[in-house]
């Protein structure tokens, strides 16, 4: 059980590292004026970050398979669900503070302090 949920919660990371690129990553290289993403089209910035959320999914669909209780693995729906949520903001917030250099505040420690105690209480028995 241990193994199948630390690969779950390994495999959420690496799903949610990309669907964070998806989402924000285009936002960065048009202020960097790498790519000229300014001129591009939405449905192009948009096929940009599908080919990226791909691998996102990649990631996201065998994790939630293997995590299932329902597949023999260690949590509930809610639970997942919960667990992603969290490694989401988690993911989040590095990236911003690394990628757009945002600092952090003490309200988002507030924040990130009431998720860890919604995964305590959807764990609680």
């Amino acid at each position: 059980m241990l193994s199948k949920g630390l690969l779950t919660i390994g495999l959420l990371c690496v799903s949610n590292i990309f669907m964070t690129c998806a989402w924000y990553l285009h936002l960065k290289l048009q202020t960097l004026r790498v790519i000229n993403f300014s001129s591009w089209p939405i449905y192009m910035v948009v096929l940009f970050s599908w080919s990226i959320a791909l691998l996102e999914y990649s990631f996201m669909v065998p994790a939630n398979r293997i995590g299932f209780e329902g597949n023999g693995g260690p949590f509930n729906l809610v639970q997942l669900k919960i667990i992603q949520e969290c490694i989401t903001l988690t993911v989040f917030a590095i990236f911003s503070v690394l990628v757009f250099q945002n600092h952090l505040g003490w309200n988002h420690l507030a924040a990130f302090v009431c998720l860890v105690l919604a995964v305590f209480f959807v764990f609680y028995k």
